[in-house]
């Protein structure tokens, strides 16, 4: 609310340059009417570009981009990146779409990822000219599993975590990353344990289910004749009884039969090979973590993660937050994690400079230009 005094409270919090993500400011992404959702962003940006004016050496703020169409994407970016000269933004990780063929008012969720109605192509693509990371602030609150109708902490409680994992997942395995390399991808305050366990299920998946060895699933390849043995020899007699049946069951077993077209579902991720993963996730997409989150220090632990990974933590201070009753108390929270040895100073640099750093220098080389941080900047680059 008050962009200044957060700026002259920097030094003592132990910030040397913030990137500001709003707070009530995401509920205009989720307005329903498109018209209004349009211009709440629009007016979001607009007083953005003028509060934050001539705080440009501590402090980037960060547009609201709404995500219901490619359309609506693009023409956002193109006013708060092309005309406001923002440089960082927060795009909305999902959209509401009406459920064909229900009720009025049945919704589902898409995350622009394989299934969605629209190619979002060319809202990377206006990312990738602009020069900006798309970075996604979305609650899953109100989707299964978080719809209690008085817990505050039980719709609370990974949250943000789930709304990105289920936008990471639909950009990876539609090859967003792969078509895209010149782009970093973040997903705010939903730490980086979620992505811990992704990575892992999508190598794990990768691995059994390529174009290759998804074919070992194939009912055709049923050695039938040694099944009814093995049924007559070893079934109990209720099953032995049955094994007239077994046509049936197989049947049963490849219908409906798969579609040769979508048989590959890693065809669009640019996956080749096991090291494609690593480049492709752990080098594209960066994850915020509070100063709390004592799991952020498995993220860069090589041992724990398939093919050697060391994902890409970022701090996030949260300040504002019920979760930050004293903001001084953030860095040295944060540095607890080396104390209790959970990072050690390397990862800790990365977690609090240089994975931030790249996330927006690798895009926008000239991000931190002006800054009080530029000459770090250079340094670490």
């Amino acid at each position: 609310m008050l962009p200044r005094l957060l700026r002259a409270r920097l030094d003592e919090i132990g910030v040397d340059h913030a990137v500001c993500y709003p707070t009530y400011g995401l509920f205009a992404l989720g307005v329903r009417e498109a018209e209004a959702r349009q211009a709440a962003c629009r007016a979001f940006n607009r007083h953005l570009a003028a509060e934050f004016r001539d705080l440009g050496d501590r402090m980037t703020p960060a547009a609201l981009v709404p995500m219901d169409t490619p359309a609506e994407a693009i023409a956002e970016l193109d006013h708060a990146v092309g005309e406001l000269g923002l440089k960082a933004v927060v795009l909305s990780g999902h959209a509401w779409r009406a459920l064909p063929d229900a009720p009025p008012g049945a919704r589902w969720v898409d995350t622009f990822g394989p299934g969605s109605p629209y190619d979002y192509d060319p809202v990377w693509e206006r990312c990738r000219q602009l020069r900006v990371a798309p970075t996604f602030h979305s609650s899953s609150m109100s989707w299964h599993g978080r719809a209690s109708l008085r817990s505050y902490v039980a719709n609370h409680i990974g949250g943000f975590a789930a709304a990105g994992e289920a936008t990471c997942r639909a950009l990876f395995l539609n090859g967003v990353p792969h078509r895209f390399p010149e782009l970093r991808f973040a997903f705010l305050e939903g730490g980086v344990a979620w992505a811990c366990g992704l990575y892992a299920g999508i190598v794990g998946h990768w691995e059994k289910r390529n174009r290759n060895d998804v074919r070992r699933y194939d009912p055709a390849r049923l050695d039938r004749a040694l099944l009814a043995s093995l049924l007559a020899r070893h079934g109990s007699a209720a099953v032995a009884a049955r094994a007239d049946r077994l046509d049936e069951a197989v049947s049963c077993l490849s219908e409906p039969d798969e579609d040769p077209d979508t048989l590959d579902e890693f065809a669009a991720s640019g996956v080749e090979r096991a090291e494609d993963l690593v480049r492709l996730f752990a080098d594209r997409f960066y994850f915020g973590c509070e100063a709390d989150d004592r799991l952020a220090g498995v993220a860069v632990d090589r041992r724990r993660h398939p093919l050697g990974a060391r994902l890409r933590p970022v701090l996030g201070t949260d300040v504002g937050h019920w979760d930050v009753p004293d903001v001084t108390g953030v860095l040295p929270e944060a540095w607890e994690l080396v104390e209790d040895g959970l990072l050690d100073p390397d990862g800790f640099r990365d977690f609090v400079f240089g994975n931030a750093v790249a996330l927006w220098a690798d895009v926008n080389p000239d991000f931190f230009a002006g800054t009080v941080i530029e000459g770090a900047v250079g340094k670490r680059r």
